[in-house]
């Protein structure tokens, strides 16, 4: 494969780049090495890779690349003596049920990732060969010491504690930024990069990266080919600014982050935190056009994507028919609802971030509030199994043991427990069969990025005719669910029906324990019919098809750009242009400048001959000496046009005997520095000046870091040393207020990059 990306800007520029082609190519997948490369039969000349038929190429289905930290693939060792390795899919798997939901008819898979065994050296080239053909599987196989850096290091002990808000104050409580575990995730990602480079066609192939793991990787692709496909969604929390910016590399994830194409986010809450970072850290904007949300990063725009991921209906409601499943019920509704209590049910990982011991300490208040319900009211936890590991798993363990120990002991009886704790492996289906039976779902995550959870109870509880009988409800009757839900979970803004609750107010989790088990019936039924109607309509499968749509659509105009490749490292990024645009060859001016006899040079002052972040605007001798070279010349006219007062250009340029100078956006003129200052306008009443300044004055007094600037012919409102989001807040409330009291004067009110300026109509640069 050919690819028609392209990084040389003189290419380009004079014009010797081939034309970009975008044919589709055929969908061919190689041979895969072990070793991080490039195939050879990858690298053809186009006549083997391109394919000229069109009615073929269009016969040819669109293929994604699924890029993940863990492919969904289960591995055993075999069981005889024999050597090798038995592999299944993982159907719990999130990747796996977006293909098995958005189908195969229309969408190749390929799947990229580490397996959760270590493979011997010796059997990589095998197992790639038997992954890859059987189940379209790329395998990233990783040194043990390089992953466990890279997972158990980075990843879990400093990037997942910080994004669910866990400062580093101590060494004990969050991970210490270390560097060599940041270059163990770095390399990680390059070795990921490698591996998608030996299968991608980058014309026509989409990637989609999943999660906080491989953040990184798409600079590492986008280096590689500028116009690549690039999707990506973070599964996990993004925080607030002040505490993302705690970080070190923050600006190489954000920037890894800005060269995907589009960015998916579980809420507008996580989204809006990353557009604050980008914004705080990077200066980088952001709008919304007609409902889409989007960066300008460098010519090219990065989309914004507010969606939560749903659940796999199809795999549930097979669940939900298994016999097995059906006798677990009736075992359950036996134990429990036959002997007249009533079950809570809270299901959670044993993690920091999941807030069991804050569930069990609202049931222990629930308990001493309510006394009647003693007996009959049983809070059944299921303690999944942490992703991490450490000290904070095992403190996690400690205290829901010993919490559980203390309530059973003070509010149990011969024959009752009021808490449940099940912390051993536990089967999907007897899972399931506990969402059944229970009368109400409680989710207590102090910090959790979905949680998919509530969306299986809700279908659950919709049961089926089976179940009906076994629960002795009849088919006609409405269902009913009750949710009680943390505020500070991805999930809770689409369960509008539910609960909210502060996990950390224990008394307020009981009272909404307590509410959940009075509420009348229609009410529940209600909310129970509201939550399945949403859970049932956004599932995996519209997750998966509204990014991918998202992604086509952001990504329609790339081969309408041309695009560069500039900066070094994790600093890399793609500038993106109109194809009409052309960069000036000095050569080409150089050549130009000496033909020609008469010269008019006209310069911009800020921005170009001066750095625009620079503090000291004054300019430096080199650039006075270079002017009055260029001055000296006969043939050439030289101009300074700025929008900056007379008397300043004056000072600055004293030195300059025979350059030209247009102050105040052109409204005043000299030809010399001899000559006197005329007007290219007649001259402009400013008694507007007496309506403007009290207006800007109440906005410099009430935004901290602003001022106003005063000048012959206009004024401005500058606010480049306050608060960004502050700033832009006040610079759209000004200028709506100065529209409105200068409405009758011949003004024009402006917003510029950190500036609300109010000059006459008559005066611009074309003056």
């Amino acid at each position: 494969m050919v690819s028609r990306s392209y990084s040389n800007l003189l290419e380009l520029a004079s014009g010797e780049a081939p034309s970009p082609s975008f044919s589709r190519m055929t969908r061919r997948i190689p041979r895969i090495m072990r070793v991080a490369g490039i195939m050879s039969d990858i690298d053809d000349d186009g006549s083997d890779s391109v394919t000229s038929d069109p009615s073929s190429s269009s016969a040819q289905r669109d293929r994604i690349i699924i890029v993940a930290n863990q492919l969904p693939i289960k591995v055993q060792r075999k069981t005889d003596n024999s050597r090798g390795w038995t592999f299944n899919w993982d159907e719990n798997s999130l990747l796996l049920q977006l293909k098995d939901c958005l189908g195969e008819e229309d969408i190749e898979f390929i799947y990229v990732g580490c397996l959760k065994e270590d493979i011997h050296p010796n059997d990589q080239d095998e197992v790639s060969q038997i992954l890859l053909e059987t189940f379209k599987c790329v395998p990233t196989f990783l040194p043990p010491d390089l992953y466990s850096k890279y997972y158990h290091g980075f990843c879990k002990q400093q990037l997942w504690p910080l994004f669910h808000y866990m400062l580093p104050l101590s060494p004990d409580l969050g991970g210490r930024f270390n560097r060599s575990l940041w270059q163990a995730y770095v390399s990680v990602n390059k070795i990921f990069a490698d591996r998608i480079m030996e299968v991608i066609n980058p014309e026509d192939d989409y990637v989609w990266i999943h999660d906080y793991h491989l953040m990184v990787l798409p600079t590492f692709l986008r280096k590689r080919f500028n116009r690549v496909k690039l999707g990506f969604f973070l599964h996990s929390p993004f925080p607030s600014s002040e505490i993302y910016k705690t970080l070190p590399i923050r600006e190489e994830l954000l920037r890894g982050l800005l060269n995907s194409d589009l960015i998916g986010f579980h809420t507008f809450d996580y989204a809006r935190h990353f557009l604050s970072c980008c914004s705080r850290m990077l200066g980088i904007p952001y709008e919304s056009k007609r409902g889409y949300i989007g960066l300008e990063y460098y010519g090219r725009t990065v989309s914004i994507k507010i969606l939560p991921v749903g659940i796999h209906m199809g795999q549930l409601q097979s669940v939900l028919s298994l016999p097995e499943t059906e006798a677990k019920v009736a075992e359950l509704v036996k134990r429990f609802s036959g002997q007249g209590k009533t079950m809570l049910l809270g299901v959670d990982d044993m993690d920091i971030f999941k807030g069991i011991s804050l569930k069990l300490l609202a049931m222990e208040q629930l308990l001493l509030q309510h006394p009647e319900k003693k007996g009959k009211v049983v809070l059944v936890q299921i303690a999944l199994p942490a992703r991490g590991k450490g000290k904070d798993v095992t403190e996690v363990q400690d205290e829901t043991y010993a919490t559980v120990k203390r309530i059973n002991e003070t509010f149990g009886e011969p024959g009752y427990n009021p808490v449940i704790l099940i912390d051993y492996p536990m089967k999907f289906y007897e899972r399931v069969a506990y969402y059944v039976v229970a009368e109400c779902c409680l989710v207590t995550a102090v910090r959790d990025g979905m949680n998919l959870i509530p969306y299986e109870y809700v279908i659950s509880r919709q049961g089926n005719e089976k179940l009906n009988k076994v629960m002795g409800i009849e088919s006609s009757s409405p269902k009913r669910s009750m949710l009680v839900v943390s505020e500070f979970i991805g999930c809770s803004p689409s369960l509008s029906g539910a609960i909210r609750v502060n996990p950390w107010n224990t008394d307020a989790v009981s009272d909404a324990m307590d509410l959940a088990l009075v509420m009348s019936e229609p009410e529940k039924q209600l909310r129970h019919e509201k939550h399945y109607k949403y859970v049932s309509s956004h599932d995996v499968s519209y997750w998966g098809r509204s990014f991918l749509q998202d992604l086509e659509r952001t990504c329609k105009d790339h081969v309408r750009r041309r695009c560069w490749g500039i900066g070094f490292g994790l600093s890399f990024r793609v500038v993106a242009l109109d194809p009409n645009f052309r960069k000036l060859a000095m050569e080409h001016i150089v050549s130009a400048y000496r033909r020609t006899t008469t010269r008019a040079i006209l310069l911009d002052y800020d921005g170009t001959l001066m750095p625009q972040n620079s503090i000291d605007k004054k300019p430096s001798l080199d650039t006075l000496d270079i002017l009055n070279n260029l001055c000296r010349d006969k043939n050439n006219v030289v101009f300074i046009v700025s929008s900056r007062p007379r008397e300043k250009l004056d000072d600055w340029f004293l030195s300059c005997e025979k350059l030209g100078i247009a102050a105040e956006h052109g409204y005043f003129m000299r030809m010399k520095r001899d000559e006197e200052w005329e007007t290219s306008v007649p001259e402009v009443e400013c008694s507007w000046k007496q309506i403007a300044e009290p207006v800007m004055q109440l906005y410099t007094e009430t935004t901290d870091g602003s001022m106003i600037e005063f000048k012959e012919t206009s004024m401005g409102w500058c606010y480049e040393d306050a608060d960004p989001d502050f700033g832009s807040c006040q610079a759209k409330e000004l200028l709506d207020h100065l529209e409105s009291v200068l409405a009758n004067e011949p003004v024009t009110v402006k917003r510029d990059s950190n500036c609300v300026e109010v000059k006459p109509q008559v005066c611009n640069h074309v003056s």
